[in-house]
Formats: structure tokens, sequence, C-alpha cells
């Protein structure tokens, strides 16, 4: 009877000496280096739990091999963080303890990656993007309303829906619309933050130059004072193609200029009935506070810009310029051609 107390004694106290063991194992494991030589890439979807995610991390190397004793599934539970799993895009270092892989994949940052959106494109290309980004997940939600998107680089989660993506934009030019709106100059001839918008398109689309855009703004905002036509080539664009645009070897034919649609500022008296784009920040700023000028006119000037004028005959003067320029230019490029075309016979025939 005395033995057999003794040796449950025995086995008690080695059971107690084991499970301390474990106890230190386990933690000094836990924090111990891992096997991880270079930074590696995880992504941890949404309603992911870490017994879900184990393999990976084995298998990239982030965390040693288990086994029974399960040492990292151990550690987060003794940590109470088995629920505090972020979903994202993760980075993790080389020789990460379990430890810090466990703190990283709940407390650090997702790694983010940008989509960028040029200003003056259309809800058409704009979506197009979207659909074609391997970030964004998901459905494509149906083409938005010109001119409700902000172009702009964003940066987004892997795993964001393409949906919660473009309510991320349309919230943007929400925001972005209602402060220039309500800083605009007084005496706009505009009603509506929606006619910026639709003006703002226009700006946008007539000027590649940022310094350009107030200039350019004058003009409209000027000829909208008087009654006068905008008289817009993009407009003429849109209109006949919408958002998809012109095919580039479609040229505009000087019967275009008078075709009638909705859109066409060489027809209709005034704003068009929507934007012709999704402008920008700085397009929409340019028109709620134009250039003090009074120029009508605008025509490109040869340099990427454009000159301008107030008077018809300023005008005329000026695209007079532009079109020598044009000759000019087709003249060279003519005599370009030609000589490329001689150095390539003389060239097969030396062969």
């Amino acid at each position: 009877m005395v033995r057999f107390f003794n040796l449950l004694m025995t086995l008690a106290i080695l059971g107690v000496v084991g499970f301390i063991g474990l106890i230190w194992y386990s933690d000094k494991t836990f924090d111990a280096p891992g096997p991880l030589k270079k930074v590696a890439t995880i992504e941890v979807r949404r309603g992911a739990t870490f017994t879900s995610i184990i393999p990976e991390l084995e298998a990239k190397h982030i965390i040693p091999r288990q086994g029974p004793l399960r040492i990292f599934i151990r550690g987060v539970s003794s940590a109470n963080k088995t629920s505090a799993l972020k979903a994202g895009e993760f980075a993790l270092q080389p020789g990460m303890s379990m430890r810090q892989v466990m703190n990283h994949l709940t407390e650090g940052r997702s790694i983010q990656h940008t989509v960028t959106l040029p200003e003056g494109w259309t809800s058409y290309q704009i979506m197009e993007r979207v659909q074609f980004s391997d970030i964004l997940q998901g459905d494509l939600p149906p083409i938005p309303a010109e001119g409700s998107l902000l172009p702009s680089t964003y940066a987004f989660l892997r795993g964001t829906t393409r949906q919660e993506a473009v309510e991320h934009m349309q919230e943007a030019q929400r925001k972005a619309l209602a402060d220039i709106w309500a800083n605009r100059a007084d005496d706009l001839p505009l009603k509506t933050p929606q006619e910026l918008v639709i003006l703002a398109s226009i700006v946008e689309k007539e000027t590649g130059l940022a310094e350009e855009r107030p200039h350019v703004a004058s003009v409209f905002i000027n000829r909208l004072r008087k009654g006068m036509k905008l008289e817009s080539d993009p407009t003429i664009v849109y209109g006949m193609f919408g958002g998809k645009g012109k095919p580039k070897d479609r040229p505009i034919y000087r019967s275009d200029i008078r075709r009638p649609t909705p859109y066409n500022t060489y027809v209709i008296p005034a704003l068009p009935p929507a934007p012709i784009a999704n402008p920008g920040i700085e397009a929409m700023k340019a028109v709620a506070h134009p250039k003090a000028s009074d120029d009508l006119f605008f025509v490109a000037d040869g340099s990427g810009g454009h000159a301008f004028a107030v008077t018809v005959q300023q005008h005329n003067a000026n695209v007079a310029k532009w079109r020598k320029i044009e000759a000019e230019r087709k003249k060279q490029a003519k005599a370009a051609a030609k000589d490329i075309a001689k150095k390539a016979k003389e060239l097969r025939l030396s062969n």
C-alpha cells in the first residue's frame, strides 16, 4: 500500500514537472526566432481563423511545423487573441517569432495597394480599371453617373470588393465637391454643384496643363455670362461616342461640329445636361475660382498650351498662327517619312 502511494506521488510530481516543463518549452519556442529567411506575404480572408491559416504559415516557413504540441495555437489562446485575427494582406519579416507573427496578424497594418484613376477619365474608363484590378474582388457594379467619381490615387487592401471601392470613390467626390461648392467665388453663373462638375469636366478635357485650367475656366464662365455657346470640341466627341470615347482612327469631320446631340455645345445654348468626364479636384477648383479675364476664345498655340483672346479678330489671328504651325509640322513629318523610306531602300539595295 505504501509502495503504491509512493508510486502515485512520484507520478504526480513527474506530471507536474512535465507540465511545467511543457509550459516553459512552449513559451520558449513561441518566442524563439522563426524559420522565415526572407519577407513573405500572407492573405487572410474574411472569416479565416488562426487554425485555418496554419497550413499556409507552415508551407511558407513563417512558423515551424506544429506537430502534436500545436504551440502556435496554444500561444494565441494564452494571449486571448483567438478571435482577434484581422483580414488583409500582411508582410512577415525574416526571423519573426510565433508571438511576433501573432501580434502582426492581429495588430499590424495590412499591405495597401494603389489604384490610380487619371483626371478626365469617363466613368466607363474608370470602371474598366476597377474591373481588371487584381487587388479588388467581387462583381462589378453598374457604371456610375458621369462626374460622380473622384479621380485620384486610392489605397485599397487586397480583397476589397469592387462595390466598396466604387462607393469610396463616390464618397470622395461628394466630400470634395461639397467643400469646393461651399467656398466658390461669388456671382458665378452656375446654379448647382452639378453644373460646376459639368463645366469642370469640360475644362478637364480641354487642357492638360494644370496652370491653364483657371484661364480656360474663365473663358467658359465669361461665355455663360454673355449667353454665348461654349463651343467646346470635347463635347462633340462625347455627344457622339459617350464614355467609350472616339475610335483613334476616326477623325472629327466638319459636319460633326453641327451634329445635333444633347452634349454638343456648338449646337446647344449652354451647358450639357451632364458631365462629359470625371474632373479632378483642381479642375473643379478652377471653375470655382476662375482667372479674372475678359477672354472669350482660345486655341492651341503649338507648345502644348493655348493662346487666349478677347475678340474674334484676335482669335482668328491666333487660329491662323496655329494652322501655320500645323502645316509646318505635317510638312516636317512628311519629309521625315520620305527620308526614312529612302534610307530603308538604300539599306535593302546594299544588302
